[in-house]
Formats: C-alpha cells, structure tokens, sequence
C-alpha cells in the first residue's frame, strides 16, 4: 500500500510506517475537512491523537483497543478539539497543548491542559519522541510537532501554521502574519532538510522541498 495522505471526511483512513512510527491519517467533519492524526508506536503499541477534532465515533474507532497515552491540540481553534472532551473521556489520554494556548483550549472544551508545552520539549509516543516546534502568529501558542526516525526524511505534524501553498490565515494581521512566517522560516525551513514530509491540520501533505521555493512569494503576498 501506498501513502498518499489524501483523505476525506467519511472516507478511510491512510497509514503509513515510519521507522517505529505508525502514522494514520484521517479527515472529519464534511463542512470543515479536518485532519487527525494517530500516532503509534510499533515496539510498545502506546498511541497518540494529535488533534481531537470532531466526530469522536471515527477516532474512537481509529484508537481501538490500543488506548491514548496523549491527545496533543496543536491550537485553540474550535474546530481542532470538538472532539477533545469526549476522547478524553472515554480514553483518560493526557492532554498536551502549547502553553499560551492551554487556557484557551481548558475554557473552551471544559478539559483541563494538563501538559502545556515550550519550544524544544518532546513528547512521547512510546520509544518514539515528538519534539515540539512553537510557531506564534495562526495563535499566540501554535504548535509543531516533529519526528525524526533518521532516515533522513523527517515527518512534522503542523497544524494550522504551514499547508501547501502558505503559512496559515493571521486574519489580515500584519504583526501576526511577520511573527507565523518568521518562525516557519527560520524554525522549520532554516533546520529541517528538503526531504521533510509535513502533515497540515486540514488537506493534502507536501515537502518542504516543494515549498521552500515559494516562501519569498508567501512572504510578498502578506499572508
């Protein structure tokens, strides 16, 4: 089988290994057409959701009898954790988010962050390690999340700061919009090689490679 990460909500899920990884893909929600993640580590079978984002029976069933160690929110946004509080429930998954947006997230969903994390902290999916990549500007606590499983050909989950074709929506704010490019240029473009593979909180993946290209366009236009 193939990877493609090509889904869409009500269709099936696409998996593919990476080195320890697992990684499936999913879309929910057909008016939005979010992304969810889960990750799963082959050697101890621990799993992680990144991103609760709605119809909890799809990524319940995706789960399975495995469990969740984490549910990582990768912003505030309603629309990435409608399904936060009924994962949690019936999983008692840890919640992770990026420490400016906990709060946010806690009101929100009524689920308290009871991880909030910094540039530079890791994650654990059982032997495997998610490192956390901060990116300001979509939302004050935007997170990355990558995994390196030294093949040369590292795997970043991104949220809603990097998609193919631009930087995620500042919303026509201009301190914002300097603050989400700036990062993903320096944090993401200036460290990881071509060869990344990065998974976005809604659509089709890319590569930085097929990106990199297109940053002075992204950064002209304003958004």
């Amino acid at each position: 089988m193939t990877y493609t990460g090509e889904v869409a909500p009500g269709g099936p899920a696409d998996t593919r290994e990476a080195g320890d990884l697992v990684i499936t893909k999913v879309a929910v929600d057909a008016e939005m057409s979010n992304n969810a993640y889960l990750l799963r580590c082959a050697s101890t079978g621990d799993q992680v959701l990144v991103d609760a984002a709605a119809e909890p029976e799809t990524l319940l069933a995706l789960v399975g009898d495995g469990g969740l160690t984490h549910v990582v929110t990768t912003h505030q946004h309603w629309d990435h954790h409608r399904a936060l509080a009924d994962v949690v429930a019936a999983t008692g998954a840890e919640v992770v988010a990026g420490a400016p947006d906990a709060g946010a997230i806690t009101e929100q969903t009524g689920v308290p962050v009871t991880t909030s994390v910094e540039d530079g902290d890791t994650i654990p999916v059982g032997s495997c390690s998610l490192r956390v990549i901060r990116l300001t500007g979509h939302t004050p606590g935007s997170i990355a999340l990558l995994y390196d499983d030294g093949s040369g050909r590292p795997h970043l989950f991104t949220g809603d700061s990097l998609f193919p074709g631009g930087v995620g929506n500042t919303r026509g704010n201009a301190d914002n919009f300097r603050l989400l490019i700036d990062d993903v240029e320096a944090k993401v473009f200036g460290t990881l090689p071509d060869e990344t593979w990065f998974y976005p909180g809604h659509g089709n993946d890319s590569t930085l490679g097929a990106e990199r290209p297109h940053l002075p366009e992204w950064r002209e236009r304003g958004w």
